[in-house]
C-alpha cells in the first residue's frame, strides 16, 4: 500500500479540527510524555529555545500539540515537543493540544519529517531521519529528498556520515568537527586513519580547506602503490608477448590506455610480425 506523502502527515492529521477551536483542549503540560521516536538523540538544549519561550509568555501558544491517549488523564507527545518544552520552560500549566489516535507507523512518521522540516537538528541526527525513512518506510533518497524539500546530493552526502566511526560521529554531534570537516574525512577508507586525522583536527584547529589538502597528500602513496600494481601486470603481459613473438615487447601507459611497442631488427623481422598480425585477423573474422 503506497503511502500519503509524508510532508502533509501532521497537516492530516491536524485537518479535522474545526473553525471555532472546540476540537482543541488544554491539557496540563505534566499529562504529557515525549514521543519516544523522536529521532534526536540528545535532548534540546533549553538555551536554543530562549526565542520561543519569549514568544509563548507574550502571545501564548499559537499552533496546537499533537497528542494521543495513553490512559486516563496520560497522553503521548506525537508533534510539537519544541513548542511542549518551551510552554513548560515559560512557566505555563497547560498546552492547547489536538487529541487524536495515531498508528506507530504514522507517529514515526510524522515525527520523522517534523523534525527534519522544522528543527534544527545536528547531521548526525538527520543522517539517522533520512536512514530510518529509508529503511522502515523504504523511500528513496530521491523521494526523501522530495519531501523533505532537499536535493538528492545533500541526503546521500547526509547519510555518508553514517560511515564514519561512532568516535568521529560524536565530535560531530558535540560540534567540534563541522559538516566539511567529516565529509572530508571520508575520502579516506581506512578507520585508524579517519581516527589519526580527526584527532590532527581537533589538536591543531584545522580548517576544512586544510583538512582536505591533508586527505589529498595521504592518498597519494596509496595510488602510487596501485600505480605500481598496475605496472606489474602489465609487465607480466609485456613478457607473454615477448615469448609468443619472440622479440622484446614494451607497454607503455596503463591499463586503459597506452602504446604497445615491439622491437624489430630487420625488414625480415617486421614482416614476419606483419604476417602474424594478418593470419590473427583473418582468424579471427572465421
Amino acid at each position: 500500500m503506497q503511502r500519503k506523502a509524508l510532508g502533509r502527515g501532521l497537516e492530516a492529521l491536524l485537518s479535522d479540527r474545526v473553525e471555532d477551536g472546540r476540537w482543541i483542549e488544554e491539557i496540563p503540560i505534566d499529562a504529557i510524555v515525549p514521543n519516544p521516536d523522536q529521532p534526536r538523540r540528545l535532548s534540546p538544549d533549553p538555551q536554543g529555545l530562549d526565542g520561543l519561550v519569549e514568544s509563548i509568555r507574550s502571545r501564548g501558544v499559537l499552533q496546537p500539540v499533537l497528542v494521543q491517549r495513553r490512559s486516563e488523564g496520560s497522553y503521548e507527545l506525537v508533534a510539537g515537543e519544541r513548542r511542549w518544552r518551551a510552554a513548560r520552560l515559560a512557566g505555563l500549566s497547560t498546552v492547547p493540544a489536538v487529541v487524536r489516535e495515531v498508528s506507530s507507523a504514522d507517529r514515526l512518521e510524522v515525527a520523522l519529517i517534523e523534525n527534519l522540516q522544522r528543527e534544527d537538528l545536528n547531521p548526525i541526527e538527520e543522517a539517522h531521519a533520512y536512514q530510518r525513512l529509508s529503511e522502515e518506510f523504504g523511500l528513496s533518497q530521491e523521494e526523501i529528498s522530495r519531501r523533505v524539500g532537499k536535493d538528492r546530493s545533500s541526503v546521500a552526502n547526509q547519510v555518508r556520515l553514517l560511515k564514519l566511526s561512532p568516535e568521529i560521529q560524536a565530535e560531530v554531534v558535540a560540534g567540534r568537527l563541522t559538516m566539511g570537516h567529516a565529509r572530508a574525512l571520508l575520502g579516506l577508507k581506512s578507520a585508524e586513519e579517519q581516527k589519526g586525522l580527526c584527532g590532527k583536527i581537533l589538536r591543531q584547529g584545522l580548517s576544512v580547506r586544510q583538512t582536505e589538502e591533508a586527505v589529498v597528500r595521504a592518498r597519494k602513496p596509496e595510488e602510487r602503490k596501485r600505480g605500481a600494481q598496475k605496472d606489474v601486470h602489465l609487465q607480466a603481459v609485456a613478457e607473454q608477448l615477448s615469448r609468443a613473438l619472440m622479440t622484446r615487447v614494451q607497454i607503455r601507459g596503463t591499463a586503459e590506455r597506452g602504446a604497445l611497442v615491439i622491437s624489430y631488427y630487420s625488414l625480415d623481422d617486421l614482416q614476419a610480425f606483419a604476417d602474424i598480425l594478418s593470419k590473427a585477423k583473418r582468424a579471427d573474422r572465421r
